[in-house]
């Protein structure tokens, strides 16, 4: 099989490739493939943000910059899209890019290695807000660098220069010029020939067809995860299919109560849908992995992937999330829990594809808290997250659904728990009863994470919390569940 041609805009021209390998990463093609060793390589599982670079791409009619971690990107997911590297910012004269001089003028790099990673962060924060004359606040500077990790230099230079570079004389883009290269090498007029070894399809039914095909092409949508079996464990797939480009699948809308999110919508954009109805979870959103991983990474593929430890399982579950497989023979629709059957094992046939996720909308009389415990407090996995969401009527509990991830084999719904608290009064009494049925539901193991007896130990502090908080007490220090002093 052979790979299709790869076409991106690359320092002002269309840069055209033949023959990349359908497993080969952006960061390997920039550095090894193009000599270009301006882009780093540090962990290469998408955790320390060296590897960042901006991706450009125009969705209806509009144009959108996001930084992304190039080492968990493939490189023909670059397709038809504009890229920008740490060396590209400089005008062709040599005068530096207004990121490049406020990291300058603000101390921000010490020994270096981190900051083309800073730099690609911040000139994504550049052109979605300094060139729309928005503000950057220190907030919005810290998101936008969560995905970047500096071991010398210290973070307060580095956010000084987020708010330093709004300062500075703008440097537009020729986004008309851009415009034109885009349409020319448009995803949709690819070369979509039998027997390429990656397979881009831009339509739902081409999708399905091509998944009926070849069940055993492995299927990308994102590959924040696909991309560390690469990299960590040198796995190799003769053929790939990706779902991104489905503009089926990269669609938000509300249909009958819910929220409908494509497979293909980035963690990013799906998070900012579900926190439109659900402002409360603006902050466990901003914890769920760095921004650029976000901006990669897809809830249809955080979903089917499986992983005990994802973050967005857990919520979804006590949402009471439905998911729509879809394959050429017709559809069906499960709740998300019933997608698993075990450790990353699941449901789907050889030839199904997870389409949508259904989220129904908030009701009157809704409490709703997820808590992630983790080491760090950004970019990092959860020892344990807890999702839990009531309804009450008259001072009583008329649904409860609790979705958890890190005690299991797989994320789950603690059935039992929910049980103990529906029909019952909403008083301290009830949660003893549902902090001692949590307990008790679930065995989970020690790791490298946490401990079983801390984990078990973190269920029962949890709802507690949900408790006080319903109460109106103030919310309770993060500090307090962290996991210093945790015993080896």
């Amino acid at each position: 099989m052979n790979p299709p041609l790869l076409q991106f805009v690359w320092r002002g021209e269309i840069v055209t490739l033949q023959h990349v390998p359908p497993t080969r990463t952006l960061l390997q093609l920039l550095r090894e493939d193009l000599g270009h060793s301006a882009t780093k390589e540090g962990c290469n599982e998408g955790d320390c943000g060296a590897c960042t670079v901006v991706q450009a791409e125009l969705q209806g009619g509009q144009l959108h910059y996001n930084a992304v971690n190039s080492c968990i990107k493939l490189a023909h997911a670059i397709h038809g899209m504009a890229l920008w590297t740490a060396a590209d910012l400089a005008a062709a004269d040599g005068t530096a890019h207004p990121v490049q001089q406020a990291l300058h003028q603000c101390h921000a790099s010490q020994c270096g290695f981190c900051t083309p990673g800073f730099a690609m962060s911040l000139f994504g924060l550049y052109q979605n807000t300094v060139l729309k004359d928005q503000p950057v606040s220190r907030a919005q500077a810290q998101e936008a660098l969560s995905g970047n990790l500096c071991r010398c230099t210290g973070y307060r230079p580095i956010l000084d220069a987020a708010q330093a570079m709004t300062t500075l004389p703008r440097v537009p883009m020729d986004e008309a010029r851009l415009r034109q290269q885009l349409a020319a090498i448009a995803p949709a007029n690819r070369e979509q020939a039998a027997g390429l070894s990656y397979d881009a399809p831009t339509r739902l039914g081409a999708l399905l067809a091509a998944r009926a095909a070849r069940p055993q092409a492995q299927l990308v949508a994102g590959c924040t995860d696909v991309g560390l079996w690469i990299n960590k464990l040198h796995m190799n797939f003769a053929q790939v299919l990706d779902l991104t480009r489905v503009a089926e699948l990269k669609t938000i809308e509300v249909q009958d109560g819910h929220t409908v999110i494509g497979a293909a919508v980035n963690l990013n954009d799906a998070f900012a849908a579900l926190e439109l109805d659900r402002p409360q979870l603006h902050n466990f959103f901003n914890r769920f992995a760095g921004l650029p991983v976000r901006h990669a990474g897809t809830l249809g593929g955080n979903i089917a992937n499986g992983s005990p430890i994802g973050d967005s399982m857990p919520l979804l579950i006590a949402l009471n999330a439905s998911v729509v497989l879809m394959r050429v023979r017709g559809q069906r629709e499960l709740p998300l829990e019933a997608l698993y059957i075990g450790y990353r094992k699941n449901v789907m046939a050889a030839d199904e594809v997870l389409a949508w996720i259904r989220v129904p909308r908030p009701q009157p009389g809704e409490l709703l808290h997820v808590f992630k415990v983790s080491k760090r407090m950004e970019d990092d996995i959860s020892a344990v997250c807890l999702a839990i969401s009531v309804q009450l009527n008259d001072g009583r509990v008329t649904q409860a659904s609790i979705g958890v991830g890190g005690v299991a084999a797989t994320p789950v719904r603690a059935v039992q728990t929910e049980a103990v608290l529906t029909g019952q009064a909403w008083t301290q009494d009830t949660i003893t009863l549902a902090k001692a049925s949590l307990r008790s539901e679930f065995q989970p193991i020690s790791d490298m994470r946490a401990s079983a007896a801390y984990r078990v130990q973190l269920l029962d502090g949890l709802m507690e919390r949900f408790w006080l908080e319903s109460q109106g007490v103030p919310d309770i220090s993060l500090a307090s569940l962290s996991l210093e002093g945790e015993q080896a």
